[in-house]
């Protein structure tokens, strides 16, 4: 189990050091065990050492804040590992030192700001999402060769067969009942 110094010294090293510091494996959990301990402990004492009790509840609450303030370092840390990792491609600094928890959340920002890149690299591009004008259709009865609206022949079709052509005729050949839409939503 962790102990109020062993807590200390973690943020200590944290705080003084530029790479991400290793933590004990099972850290979050005998955290957790450390606080249910000095609660239980000090909800059990019976006023009789008020000295003791308060010394203890004290030590608690300034534990609590040791690790939030860890975590938070931590945080800090591991975005800035993002933002390497996303601007050089290099995952794998200080990656061992992190908790699992922290590798999910890491893998999941790195795939967030990667999605983000992305993004921005198309709007610059001028590469926005364009809506397909076309839409894809099977034939169900044999349709003869037409002009479509911009002047081009399409067909002749059989039925059965499959095209791919603007929304705006084939709109019309699916309420004339010539085709079907294939993909529908």
């Amino acid at each position: 189990m962790i102990g109020y110094n062993d807590l200390y010294e973690l943020l200590r090293k944290e705080k003084y050091s530029e790479p991400l510091q290793q933590l004990p494996k099972k850290f979050i959990e005998d955290f957790s065990e450390y606080i249910n301990d000095k609660s239980s402990a000090i909800g059990n004492d019976n006023n009789l050492f008020a000295d003791a009790a308060t010394k203890s509840k004290k030590q608690l609450e300034n534990a609590i804040a040791i690790f939030k303030e860890l975590m938070s370092r931590r945080k800090k840390k591991i975005l800035g590992l993002v933002f390497l990792a996303t601007e050089t491609g290099i995952m794998k600094r200080d990656y061992e030192n992190m908790l699992s928890l922290e590798k999910e959340v890491f893998d999941k920002l790195v795939k967030a700001f990667e999605e983000g890149d992305k993004e921005f690299s198309k709007a610059l591009n001028g590469k926005k999402e364009k809506e397909n004008p076309n839409k894809m259709i099977l034939f169900i009865q044999n349709v003869e060769q037409f002009i479509d609206h911009t002047g081009s022949a399409l067909g002749p079709f059989k039925s059965g067969e499959m095209a791919n052509i603007s929304l705006d005729v084939a709109s019309i050949l699916v309420s004339g009942g010539k085709a079907s839409f294939i993909d529908e939503d």
